[in-house]
């Protein structure tokens, strides 16, 4: 009984195998895998029919083997997926760093570092109430009624010490007035 069954796939390997790689070919596009497949396949139905008779084995091969050709199109799926998303977030990560260090460059720090020197200045050449005015409403957030209150002065004192705040900090940023 035992070489009966062996003689049966010897019989459907010789009459089979040729085609099945060739409807294998079809589904996967690679010959070497369409192969591997093939051999996969009937090794399953070589255990098989070690444990019991098939019907039909023809169709139990090419269903098995066109069954491991779609699980591995999905493994290829999922690996080319997870590759290009590892690529995304890599190249993502790579245009980040990138214009970071465009951005952080040694000639713009200098520039925003001499920008704020300038700053610093402007803010130390203005009057006391000027000066309180600019950084109650440009650092603590206030509005110009609430600084109106907090110094004891008008609204309208307000806009004019802000305004004259920027004017001459603006004067000192654009180098429009020499030091």
């Amino acid at each position: 009984m035992a070489n009966n069954k062996h003689n049966r796939l010897e019989s459907l390997f010789a009459n089979h195998a040729k085609a099945l790689v060739r409807f294998l070919k079809r589904k996967v596009n690679s010959e070497q895998d369409a192969e591997d497949i093939a051999q996969n396949a009937f090794i399953r139905i070589q255990r098989l029919a070690e444990e019991g008779e098939l019907e039909n084995p023809k169709a139990y091969l090419y269903q098995t083997a066109s069954n491991l050709a779609i699980d591995m199109l999905r493994r290829e799926k999922l690996h080319q997926n997870y590759l290009q998303q590892t690529f995304s977030r890599d190249q993502l990560a790579d245009e980040e760093y990138s214009s970071l260090t465009d951005y952080c460059t040694p000639e713009r720090l200098l520039s925003a570092r001499r920008d704020l020197d300038n700053l610093q200045q402007a803010m130390n050449e203005l009057p006391l109430k000027c000066r309180q005015a600019f950084l109650l409403h440009r650092v603590k957030g206030l509005s110009y009624s609430e600084i109106a209150k907090e110094m004891s002065v008008s609204v309208s004192s307000v806009e004019k010490y802000i305004l004259q705040a920027l004017k001459h900090s603006r004067k000192l940023v654009t180098g429009e007035e020499k030091r």
